[in-house]
């Protein structure tokens, strides 16, 4: 077996790979990549988050489609890594959401740890499940498409 080193990235290398800044960035870094296989991206959920304001007031719970868009934009930077497109300006589009299931709410304090597998690719179109952590809890897991594609086009 070869042996892949992991990558760990900070945020400034994210927005590298990333169209996505404040409020809609919504990974922190990325603690391991291994190129071609997985992502762990970190989220710390911080009670100044906007989306909080309002969802909600008086119980603030991180949106469920957030948390698949901090697993589709850690997905975005395995992808990106792995095709070797730091600041190409590429894109990577959501196609298709599958099997979302949450399990716990995520609340101001948590550190959300989520899990990236690439199942298969085909061209331009990636099919990856995500899983959410928070320390051993799993809060939220699905399966999603996603194609990389030039905003030019």
């Amino acid at each position: 077996m070869i042996d892949i080193p992991e990558e760990s990235l900070d945020t400034a290398m994210i927005q590298r790979c990333l169209p996505h800044r404040y409020p809609m960035l919504m990974i922190d870094r990325i603690e391991r990549l291994i190129p071609d296989v997985r992502a762990v991206g970190v989220r710390c959920i911080s009670s100044n988050d906007l989306f909080l304001q309002g969802h909600f007031p008086s119980h603030p719970v991180m949106p469920g489609v957030l948390i698949i868009e901090a697993m589709a934009q850690t997905a975005g930077v395995l992808v990106v890594k792995t095709m070797n497109l730091v600041d190409s300006g590429k894109l990577v589009y959501f196609m298709s959401i599958e099997e979302a299931r949450f399990r716990k709410p995520i609340f101001p304090g948590n550190v959300l740890y989520l899990h990236v597998d690439k199942e298969c690719k085909r061209g331009a179109v990636w099919r990856f499940k995500g899983s959410a952590y928070v320390n051993e809890n799993l809060m939220a897991e699905t399966v999603f498409t996603a194609m990389i594609m030039d905003p030019n086009t």
